[in-house]
């Protein structure tokens, strides 16, 4: 059986955003938004029922998880920066990925200090692009608690649609919640380019 293949390296930018791999100089960045209860709210970080969020969890995502995650196949994580200051705005990346299937997820959490000015809806834009105009993939998907609306903001602007709910499909900090999924395939692009 062939291993699965693994992600590219790879810079995405916008005009505003640099999306890059993570570094021993985001762990503080990280430690400190992981960190807001808003994140902590909708990502069980650093697991489910397991708090605080330390800042070796941060060094250990930085310098370990985040590379292994693209070295073993399974996804891509970037560092979203603002272009013009360098100020770190979050975690983007693709997940789960079925590499026979074609098929990834993408997953995120912003910065308190960027929240509502655009950020994930232009990270995620650019993200699911790539991922299928240029990786070649058939399908995005993107999962967010239905009680998350501002997740589910982002993947509605961004072009994905509403596809239904997985029940009690998500562990969080206070317990299990329903999750809504988003897909977004390459023809929804072609129709939303026209």
């Amino acid at each position: 059986m062939n291993p699965d293949p693994i992600w590219p390296s790879v810079i995405l930018e916008t005009d505003r955003l640099v999306l890059r791999a993570f570094t021993a100089d985001d762990v503080d960045d990280v430690y400190r938004a992981a960190n807001d209860p808003v994140t902590q709210r909708w990502v069980p970080l650093p697991e489910p029922g397991r708090r605080p969020y330390t800042r070796s969890d941060a060094e250990e995502w930085c310098t370990v998880i985040a590379p292994h995650m693209r070295a073993s196949g399974d996804g891509q994580q970037w560092a979203v920066v603002i272009r013009d200051t360098g100020e770190f705005a979050g975690a983007f990346g693709l997940v789960r990925t079925l590499w026979r299937a074609r098929t990834t997820e993408i997953g995120y959490w912003t910065a308190p200090w960027v929240r509502g000015k655009g950020v994930a809806t232009e990270a995620v834009a650019v993200i699911a692009r790539w991922a299928l105009l240029e990786q070649s993939f058939e399908r995005v998907e993107i999962k967010a608690a239905t009680a998350n609306t501002a997740s589910r903001r982002v993947a509605e602007k961004t072009g994905f649609l509403y596809e239904g709910t997985e029940r009690s499909a998500m562990p969080l900090h206070e317990g299990r919640v329903d999750l809504a999924v988003y897909g977004l395939v390459r023809a929804d692009l072609t129709h939303s380019d026209s």
